[in-house]
């Protein structure tokens, strides 16, 4: 399946915020309290705080398109953008996901693989994540393409304070 990846501009705010939450509820909502899921996402996905984050200069979202369909999406973190390390030579994975409908396609390999090209045209040397320590499938894959585990740092959901663990992928190994 050929993919085509752009940045998200200010006129698809609204795309991009439905996306998100959308993306966000079916990979979480059902292992989630329910009240402490809801102030999240209220939050999380709000028009501004998806606005704020949009207009970052140290923050990027893509689009991925097949057909000239989006199937998923993806936000990357330089500089003081990112939530832990800060270092000039990193780049944080903050957010990829694939639509439900198009997961089971091999569409998160590809995803991967471009993010990892676009760390490299941007000079950095390491590519690093959160992902929640139950996310097991998730851990697998990202093991599966060169990640590992390096940290954890505390992620809420809510008032529910859940574990995440940081992994990284060393570019230069590329």
């Amino acid at each position: 399946m050929v993919l085509t990846y752009t940045l998200c501009s200010l006129e698809e705010l609204d795309q991009l915020r439905l996306i998100s939450e959308q993306t966000f509820v079916t990979a979480f909502a059902k292992d989630n309290d329910p009240k402490d899921f809801e102030i999240y996402i209220k939050k999380a996905f709000a028009l501004e705080t998806i606005k704020e984050e949009l207009l970052n200069p140290n923050s990027d979202f893509y689009f991925v398109y097949t057909n000239n369909e989006v199937v998923g999406y993806f936000k990357l973190n330089v500089n003081d953008a990112q939530s832990e390390l800060k270092q000039e030579d990193s780049i944080e994975l903050e957010r990829i996901y694939v639509l439900q409908t198009h997961q089971g396609l091999g569409l998160g390999e590809q995803f991967l693989h471009h993010i990892k090209t676009i760390a490299q045209e941007r000079m950095k040397k390491m590519l690093w994540l959160g992902v929640w320590q139950e996310n097991k499938r998730a851990i697998k894959f990202y093991e599966r393409h060169g990640f590992q585990k390096f940290d954890t740092h505390p992620y809420f959901i809510g008032s529910d304070e859940q574990t995440d663990w940081l992994m990284r992928f060393n570019l230069s190994t590329l």
